[in-house]
């Protein structure tokens, strides 16, 4: 029991709270040719892992439950992080290696135009793209959907909020970079260690 609660607290809580501090440290791409690339790389490899794991974070309040908010917390999730995963690969690993050999090559404006087609792409783009903008609104739904879950579940209105608010920080700041990202995540591993601990006091 005590194991499964520790590996309980390691996915719900640590997963987002990680990715919270991975996401102190991302860079803020002004100028793309600016890059500090081994920073931008290593954020958004390990981004890579952390995305679905957050994402699996918020749906494990619906695990074993019926019902629409249920299946509507597992599908948005699934669509969060399966979109960021797949567009971290692209407008965060792939644009960092492309900077990379830029600033390696002896003409390194030259390769400006490929970056700039890569990051503006309106689908995969590191910009305004669907993918970006859909994954936060995917993750938006699927804290709301999580909370009705939870408050069905007889969890108090505290821990609910912060989920949901936490929820809007991407979408808000417009950002994944300091401060969206590290106050969506860390907003979300907070309001989880409050609903786990709210849940222990139940039960003992």
């Amino acid at each position: 029991m005590e194991r499964h609660r520790g590996l309980e607290w390691a996915l719900v809580v640590g997963a987002p709270l990680s990715l919270a501090i991975v996401e102190i440290f991302h860079p803020h791409p002004h100028d793309l040719l600016r890059l500090d690339v081994r920073t931008w790389l290593a954020v958004h490899y390990a981004q890579i892992a952390l995305f679905p794991l957050a994402a699996l974070a918020v749906a494990w309040w619906a695990r074993g439950q019926s019902g629409g908010a249920a299946a509507l917390c597992r599908v948005a999730m699934f669509v969060f992080g399966a979109s960021w995963t797949a567009w971290d690969a692209v407008a965060g690993v792939a644009t960092g290696i492309l900077v990379g050999a830029a600033n390696g090559s002896n003409a390194p404006e030259a390769w400006r135009a490929m970056l700039d087609a890569l990051w503006s792409h309106p689908v995969m783009g590191g910009g305004v793209s669907l993918f970006a903008v859909g994954g936060s609104v995917a993750l938006s739904v699927g804290a709301l959907a999580a909370g009705a879950v939870l408050r069905r579940g007889g969890h108090s209105w505290g821990p609910i909020a912060l989920l949901a608010i936490s929820s809007f920080g991407i979408a808000l700041f417009k950002t994944h970079a300091w401060p969206g990202g590290p106050l969506t995540f860390g907003g979300i591993a907070a309001a989880h260690a409050w609903l786990l601990w709210e849940r222990g006091r139940r039960v003992s």
